[in-house]
């Protein structure tokens, strides 16, 4: 006799809180860059280290994460996690400078990998397997929702100029020196963590057992994997994708006051903003679109079309950088599911230990925008950009070359 499983909606709810954190921590970099650029008076190589910092530690941590989730509860390893944002938080709040902000970066970023590897299993079991799909897709919205909200939190921390004694901004202010207002959202970030690891605490979990598919596996299956060609084509697929989300994401600010005087505080915050609220529209059209096309067919559409609205995000007038720098957030919103679904498609065995390989693909995120940066420094920032069409065009041949084992069901129109 078959019985649906059971559905924990307390769990459910605190990993889609965690999956809100994840976002909102994650992309405030994209916001406040050309502030930190200032403040430390940083060349554009240097600013370009500061998210290599934080994205390398995915490439770092994603693969032994994995072997720890095997080892420790999930309710030890969320709280150490959360333990260290606060205390790599406060580091940076009572000394900010450029080497602490990179030691914080890099910190949070290892504690985002072990959470990352910690609550996808967590949301299977605890929403049940008929459900995951749903659920996924749902914390996906919540993620693009966070990374929209967080450049309003940097707005008011930063712009707020009320008298008033007792507001939150102004509290939160007087923590931090005058000049580095904007530290001050980790003082944000560190009570966030606090919140989050009391909660973390006082839950009750479910014992989580994993399928033989989700778990880390052994040495051997690593080595197996990667001798592997198509291994190895999906991990490079995931770094070009990250590197090109976050190559774009974090120097649309500093595009935008370099080549039209826009203020990155407002303008430049507000533009950011949209570029993660349109990627969170474009996923939602990406799942009808995948319901009725071949996946491959519609990776390259959004590829072609990536380019397309890079292009004139980079050569256009301030006003077409504004729209098109949010639309290239709307095309690329399908490329992170489509590649890591062939990749998971396209070999038979080991897809918990494949899952770890491809997630260290998201050191993507750290070498691209730091190629970014040192481009721009010998050359100017949109030559640096337009390096962003390389890894695009390694995006688009996935979809020619792709020969998956299962193909995304369609529906016949």
């Amino acid at each position: 006799m078959t019985t649906t499983s059971k559905r924990y909606y307390h769990i459910i709810g605190l990993v889609m809180l965690i999956f809100f954190v994840i976002s909102f921590i994650t992309n405030i970099l994209n916001s406040i860059i050309v502030d930190v650029r200032e403040s430390f008076d940083l060349s554009l190589t240097l600013t370009g280290l500061l998210p290599f910092a934080f994205f390398i530690a995915y490439g770092v941590m994603s693969i032994p994460a994995g072997f720890l989730s095997e080892k420790y509860s999930d309710k030890k390893l969320l709280a150490f996690s959360f333990l260290v944002m606060i205390l790599a938080s406060l580091l940076f709040v009572i000394f900010p400078g450029y080497l602490a902000f990179s030691i914080t970066l890099f910190s949070l970023g290892c504690s985002m990998a072990i959470l990352q590897v910690i609550i996808n299993p967590m949301l299977r079991v605890a929403g049940g397997g008929e459900h995951f799909a749903f659920n996924s897709v749902l914390a996906q919205l919540i993620f693009g929702l966070a990374s929209f909200l967080s450049p309003y939190l940097y707005k008011y921390l930063v712009n707020d100029v009320t008298r008033d004694e007792n507001s939150v901004a102004v509290i939160l202010k007087s923590l931090v020196p005058d000049n580095l207002p904007w530290v001050s959202l980790y003082v944000v970030f560190s009570i966030i963590a606090f919140l989050l690891l009391i909660i973390v605490l006082v839950t009750k979990y479910p014992k989580i057992e994993k399928k033989e598919d989700e778990k880390a596996g052994d040495s051997s299956s690593y080595i197996k994997l990667l001798k592997n060609k198509w291994t190895l084509l999906y991990f490079i697929g995931i770094f070009c994708y990250v590197g090109t989300e976050q190559g774009v994401g974090n120097w649309i600010s500093q595009f935008l006051l370099e080549y039209h005087s826009l203020d990155a505080q407002t303008v430049g915050a507000n533009t950011v903003a949209y570029f993660w609220a349109m990627l969170t529209i474009g996923c939602l059209l990406g799942l009808l679109l995948l319901k009725i096309m071949d996946s491959r067919k519609v990776l390259i559409f959004a590829t072609v079309a990536t380019i397309i609205s890079l292009v004139f995000a980079l050569t256009g007038t301030s006003e077409v950088s504004l729209i098109a720098f949010p639309l290239i957030g709307f095309f690329i919103s399908v490329m992170w599911s489509i590649i890591f679904s062939l990749g998971l498609n396209s070999i038979r065995n080991h897809h918990g230990s494949l899952s770890g390989i491809l997630c260290t693909g998201i050191a993507g995120g750290a070498v691209v925008p730091f190629i970014v940066g040192w481009l721009g420094e010998i050359s100017n920032l949109r030559t640096g950009m337009f390096f962003l069409i390389i890894p695009l065009i390694f995006i688009l041949s996935v979809g020619f070359w792709a020969k998956p084992l299962v193909n995304n069901k369609t529906i016949q129109l």
